[in-house]
């Protein structure tokens, strides 16, 4: 009923009608945010990103559901444009700023169909319903819910398949070779030898005690049933749509630019995930410019260490020379967890508030990781990729890691789940530009909290930085320049430490996923130009965990909301929004 109300609110606002009843406009922006933020969960599938959407529910994809979506977000909008944000107090301004970066990201998604394109390479909407599989299901309910959501799976799989054909029809699809295995973890379950056999299974191995044994009987015998009725059946369905009409129909060229109204579609991508206001070309420069300042430190490490040759030799000596590589997975999740270890003994100098989750270190999946990042972190795990062992450099390791776990990825997103003084959307929800120039600028302070130990360390992590640095001209060279994949890939094997498989999976991504890989080195840039203005501003009142702090405690927010909060640090004689930890 409450909801009720308040989209009631909402819509007469955005329809230009009566006004809501509450008159200021920090109020009507909070019914404006609390009604959509609470209707767009409803939309969508729990998860990590939305903990509070209805537990093992597959969403609606149909036509409907996306025009709902499309009306929603613009009379959104519209409402949005409606409320003068110096009317608002400094707090609400704030909750402005990043409401609305979520919603014109939205709205620009709808309005160019992203959704006719529901996979890039490395995820995919059946990959994100058989990770639903790794959920510890613990009570009868939550069994007859995974139940029903197997039996659901045809009909969100004819949606999805409905969305994509029409994406062949009009030429908006992933290009064709970053499609290639794509369909082996669909032909996995589609092909299975018994519902036993399938990873849809795997909740009914091992079932809770307090479940008891004649109903866990009778969960297994439903879940065999839902499997081979179901799951079976709409896998071999799309395994056949994907091999005989999808990956065929996929487009072969690269670039975001020859997409339906393809400019525009890139120009979009750019301001979603900087959050700034860039073109490609400017982004382009910017990251020649910063290949060729961390090219300069590379040399100064190849020096340190009496190496007789260029660059080039030296990478391909790091590339393949034993010494650096694991030699089991075991070893290589350990190094993983020495150093996460490491950093723990390090925290409270750097960092006044710590958050309460702790994470888990795991392997990525054995289905994805083929085509998989080399670890990737979140809320309560860091995923560090075991596949091809002799790929896995352990001098990138110390930078990977403090980037996925803490106090990158796996310490920033809990911080602000915690953190109650923001409202909801802020808390869920994640900006690429914040999250990913944070983890980059934690990679950075690595040097700083003395966390690579050895030349070859450091220069893992100068070589993490100019891979970031090298996305800003790959991907806008694919997307914007009309690169070849060829070219793409000599640009990274030329500047980078990274093996040739990390080499050809970060690639394909970045054709697969416009924008995304230009969000890690634009963010880490407005974190550093707002360390060093604060440095300067400040002097011996500089206090680094009060830095941290500020910017942490902002949660997820478009790059210029840093920029303001460290002028209110500095306005405030550098005070952090926690004192009492700042000593």
């Amino acid at each position: 009923m409450r909801h009720g109300i308040l989209l009631a609110l909402l819509l007469a606002s955005a329809g230009h009608a009566a006004e809501p009843a509450a008159t200021s406009a920090d109020a009507r922006l909070k019914t404006l945010y609390t009604a959509e933020y609470a209707w767009r969960q409803q939309q969508e599938p729990a998860g990590e990103e939305n903990p509070n959407a209805p537990a093992m529910r597959l969403p609606d994809v149909g036509p409907t559901a996306q025009a709902a979506k499309l009306d929603r977000w613009a009379k959104t909008a519209a409402a949005l444009r409606a409320i003068d944000p110096k009317a608002l107090s400094p707090k609400e301004r704030v909750n402005y700023a990043v409401y609305k970066a979520q919603i014109d990201g939205l709205l620009a998604e709808q309005r160019f169909h992203e959704y006719e394109k529901p996979l890039n390479a490395d995820s995919s909407f059946w990959g994100e319903v058989q990770s639903s599989t790794r959920d510890t299901l613990k009570t009868e309910k939550a069994y007859r819910d995974y139940i029903a959501m197997l039996r659901d799976i045809p009909r969100y799989y004819d949606q999805q398949i409905g969305n994509m054909r029409a994406g062949v029809k009009r030429g908006f699809t992933q290009a064709r070779i970053t499609l290639e295995g794509r369909d082996a973890d669909v032909a996995k379950v589609a092909e299975a030898g018994s519902p036993e056999a399938s990873p849809f299974y795997e909740p009914f191995k091992t079932m809770p005690a307090i479940i008891p044994a004649a109903t866990q009987a009778q969960l297994r015998a439903q879940g065999i049933a839902a499997i081979r009725e179901a799951v079976v059946p709409a896998h071999a369905k799309l395994l056949a749509f994907l091999r005989t009409e999808y990956i065929p129909g996929s487009r072969t060229a690269l670039d975001a630019y020859g997409l339906p109204d393809g400019r525009a579609y890139y120009q979009s991508k750019i301001a979603e995930y900087t959050t700034l206001n860039q073109t490609p070309e400017q982004v382009h420069a910017i990251g020649l410019a910063e290949v060729a300042k961390i090219r300069a430190r590379m040399l100064d490490v190849m020096r340190e260490v009496k190496f007789e040759g260029d660059l080039p030799a030296f990478l391909t000596f790091l590339r393949t020379d034993p010494r650096f590589y694991p030699k089991t997975a075991q070893d290589l999740l350990d190094r993983a967890a020495w150093i996460a270890k490491t950093f723990d003994g390090k925290a409270s100098q750097y960092f006044g508030r710590l958050p309460r989750m702790r994470f888990a270190i795991k392997p990525v999946p054995e289905a994805i990781a083929p085509f998989y990042t080399a670890g990737r972190g979140g809320p309560g795990v860091y995923l560090v990729n075991t596949y091809n062992l002799p790929a896995r450099a352990l001098y990138a390791m110390p930078a990977l890691t403090l980037h996925e776990s803490a106090p990158g990825h796996a310490f920033q997103m809990p911080l602000s789940m915690e953190n109650k003084d923001l409202p909801a959307f802020r808390r869920d929800t994640y900006i690429s530009a914040y999250g990913e120039g944070w983890a980059l600028y934690c990679e950075a302070l690595g040097e700083e909290m003395g966390m690579y130990e050895t030349p070859y360390d450091r220069f893992g992590m100068l070589s993490y930085q100019m891979w970031r640095a090298a996305r800003l001209v790959v991907d806008t060279g694919i997307h914007a320049k009309g690169w070849t994949r060829e070219q793409a890939r000599a640009f990274f094997h030329d500047n980078t430490a990274l093996s040739d498989h990390e080499i050809g999976t970060e690639v394909d991504r970045y054709i697969a996923w416009p924008g995304q890989a230009v969000s890690y080195y634009t963010g880490e840039l407005a974190i550093q130009a707002a360390r060093a203005k604060a440095e300067k501003a400040l002097g011996p009142k500089f206090n680094i965990r009060a830095f941290h702090d500020a910017v942490l405690e902002l949660g997820s927010v478009p790059l210029p909301e840093i920029d303001r909060r460290i002028d209110r640090l500095i306005a405030e004689g550098g005070k952090g929004p926690y004192p009492d930890e700042e000593k």
